[in-house]
């Protein structure tokens, strides 16, 4: 197997765990130690892995050359009760996942400019690149407001009360169906938007790494 398919694996299975222990974090900041409790408040990827999304579906995304890599990790447990500013502070929860995604992506892209600049090694800039890709492509993902995706809760919150406990009713029917509601949305996703998340992912690495 191509070692870049496996350190491929391996980014996104690390850049799920940041986003998983960002959500746990933030709800202990703001009042809520439900992850801390669980024992999820740790970046040992064992507790956070799921063998479908974590391991699975971002191998086969790079076998079949997908433009970009995606998964998801076991989902940390957080009580909405127990958070701080309601709704808003169940925004931020869920707003901490893709933004830990976002600042690696950047953090990174400042590395691909900096290698490239001093005659850096093409296997480090390779390697900056696709944790890059990887994080842009979660972020974006995650984003969509499609329960139960972290975007859908933080739209929640600006929503007026009658759209709210639709919106959440439909939150609650991809929650029923397990881990099998997440799978169906994101099949969904990839049939409908893949085109526009890799554009969108090619379009924000070229502008981060100053490539473009």
């Amino acid at each position: 197997m191509d070692p870049f398919i496996i350190i491929g694996v391996v980014i996104v299975i690390l850049s799920i765990v940041f986003h998983e222990v960002a959500h746990g974090y933030v709800a202990n900041m703001l009042g809520d130690p439900t992850a801390k409790y669980a024992g999820r408040l740790t970046l040992n990827p064992v507790p956070h892995i799921d063998p479908i999304g974590s391991v699975l579906v971002p191998g086969i995304l790079a076998l079949t050359g997908s433009p970009f890599l995606v998964g998801w990790a076991k989902p940390v447990p957080v009580n909405p009760h127990n958070l701080k500013w309601g709704d808003w502070g169940e925004a931020l929860v869920a707003f901490a996942g893709p933004g830990t995604n976002i600042l690696i992506a950047i953090v990174f892209a400042m590395l691909v400019r900096f290698g490239i600049g001093t005659g850096g090694g093409e296997s480090f800039i390779s390697l900056c690149a696709m944790v890059v890709i990887a994080n842009i492509s979660l972020a974006i993902l995650n984003l969509i407001p499609i329960p139960p995706l972290d975007g859908s809760k933080i739209v929640a919150a600006f929503l007026p009360s009658t759209l709210y406990m639709q919106y959440r009713q439909l939150e609650n029917l991809t929650y029923a169906l397990g881990p099998f509601g997440l799978l169906v949305v994101l099949i969904i996703i990839f049939n409908l938007l893949s085109p526009f998340i890799s554009s969108l992912t090619g379009t924000i690495f070229l502008f981060l790494t100053g490539l473009g």
